[in-house]
This record gives C-alpha cells, sequence and structure tokens, in this order.
C-alpha cells in the first residue's frame, strides 16, 4: 500500500464501518445493485478494455467489469479498506477472475500509471476524499487519451428513503447535521453541478451529470432492516452517541416507519444518484 492521505477515511473503513460491509458484502451489493445497469449502460464496457474501479469495496463492480472486458483485457479495483479488499479478492478468486486486482491505496495520491486506462468507472466511491480536486485529477492523468469515466455519487439526501425514515428519529437520535450536503461523506458531491465541476477541472470533456433513481433492498421485512440500518457504521455511531437505552426504543420505531415499504417478502428503499460521464482529451495534432 503507497501513501495515504485521506487519513480519516482510512481510519473509519479500516475500522467498524469496512468490516461491516467486508461481514454483509452481499447485502450492501443488494442495496446499491440497481444502480448497476445505469452504470454499466454508460460506462459502455468493451472487451480488451483496461478497467479502473475507484472506491471499489467488495469488489462487486470490479467483478462485473473484468467479465466485460475478458478474456484479453482486465480491472483493478481501488479501495481505502483492508476488510473489504480481503473479500474482493477473495470472492474474485471464488468466481475464477483471474483478471480482476485489487490494490489498497488512496485516490488522491496513489501511484496511478498515466494513461493507462481506457475507463475509470465507480459506484458510489468518489464521495469521501478529503481533497476531491486531487483525486480526480489524479484519476484523470491514469485514462488514456479519448477514455471514458462513468461515475457514480449520491444526490439530493431527501431522495434516500433510508435517511428520510432515520429522521423520525430526531427526538431520539443526535442526527443534527446527519445527512447534510458537504464533505467528505456521503453526500459530500450531492449538490447538482459539484461533481461535475470537479471533472471538468481534472481536465475532462463531455462532462454530464444525470439524475438516476433505483430501488435497493435493505431486508427481508423491517425489523431486519432497521437492524440492519442502525447496526451499520452510521447507524452504530449515531446510538453511541445517544442516552443508554435509547438503542432499543430507535429499532422499535425505525421498525414502524419502514414496514409501509414491505412487498413480497422483501423491503425496498429508493434512493437517488448522479451518474458522470466524461472523456478524456486527445491531443491536437
Amino acid at each position: 500500500m503507497h501513501g495515504i492521505a485521506n487519513t480519516a477515511q482510512a481510519q473509519s473503513w479500516n475500522g467498524y464501518e469496512g468490516a461491516h460491509w467486508a461481514a454483509h458484502q452481499d447485502r450492501w451489493d443488494a442495496v446499491n445493485a440497481g444502480f448497476d445497469q445505469p452504470l454499466f449502460e454508460a460506462a459502455a464496457v468493451a472487451r480488451g478494455e483496461r478497467v479502473l474501479d475507484i472506491g471499489c469495496g467488495a469488489g462487486s463492480t470490479t467483478r462485473q467489469a473484468a467479465r466485460a472486458v475478458a478474456p484479453d483485457g482486465g480491472a483493478l479495483g481501488l479501495d481505502l479498506s483492508g476488510p473489504m479488499l480481503e473479500r474482493a479478492r477473495a470472492s474474485a478468486e471464488a468466481d475464477g477472475l483471474g483478471n480482476a486486482r485489487f490494490e489498497h491505496g488512496d485516490a488522491q495520491v496513489h501511484p496511478l500509471p498515466p494513461g493507462a486506462f481506457d475507463l475509470v468507472i465507480s459506484r458510489f466511491g468518489i464521495m469521501f476524499f478529503t481533497d476531491p480536486a486531487a483525486a480526480f485529477a489524479n484519476i484523470a492523468t491514469a485514462l488514456r487519451p479519448g477514455g471514458r469515466v462513468a461515475l457514480l455519487c449520491a444526490a439530493e439526501p431527501g431522495g434516500n428513503e433510508w435517511l428520510t425514515a432515520l429522521a423520525a428519529l430526531g427526538d431520539l437520535l443526535p442526527l443534527e447535521g446527519f445527512g447534510r450536503p458537504g464533505g467528505p461523506g456521503m453526500f459530500s458531491l450531492a449538490e447538482a453541478g459539484a461533481a461535475a465541476a470537479l471533472l471538468s477541472g481534472a481536465g475532462l470533456r463531455d462532462v454530464r451529470a444525470t439524475h438516476v433513481t433505483a430501488y435497493g433492498t435493505w431486508g427481508r421485512d423491517a425489523a431486519d432492516a432497521a437492524e440492519f440500518i442502525l447496526d451499520s457504521g452510521p447507524g452504530r455511531h449515531l446510538v453511541a452517541q445517544a442516552r443508554p437505552g435509547t438503542g432499543e426504543r430507535a429499532r422499535a420505531r425505525l421498525t414502524d416507519v419502514l414496514r409501509p415499504h414491505e412487498a413480497d417478502g422483501v423491503l425496498r428503499l429508493r434512493s437517488t444518484g448522479w451518474l458522470l460521464t466524461a472523456t478524456a482529451r486527445t491531443p491536437r495534432r
């Protein structure tokens, strides 16, 4: 692993947050899988291409890219989280994907080989930079001339039903400022145009931001989903700051709030994102 500039996020994703995601890889993939189709349609991954996946987590999108570019191409996943990368490598090996590789590093400063990639993708891995301008500039250098990006970041907080459900716990948990746009954090690029401006600033062209919505599966039912949300990194942090004994009350109320979202044996919630596409400039002749 090379140097880490984003130390606070590295601490989080190598602590409880990363461990929770690694232990519940399938559940987090079910939460976010609804965004895979728009992401990969925009990415237009082709056989033989070299793909870089930023903030790859447990590697679901890296593995999908590796399958799409096989047998001649390859996919590299980059992430801050050691626990999630362990899961990513194990899953790729179990799937027989020898063309999927993973590196532990910080996209703000990680030494990416210049012009080495045809495509950069990310499914909600670009919102956690302390210096996003440096990160996007670094990422842009890794693209070949004419190379492409297809990136997803969280959009407006109010479009996420898990967050609006948590808002009902305002008298039980210290929610002040939780989910507010700004960064680094989940909603750091939520304001319209924020991420697009960073891509343009990194020298990319044809930058477009498209608002997308998808539903994810958060649990078998309301009780299962409430437990999952409050045991996640943000939920656990909020409960830890509340008065002793508040956790069970919060869990019971969140279960009630989520119950209308139960259908067909699962609980599904809507989330929103910005789908960002751009291309690397080609040298003038």
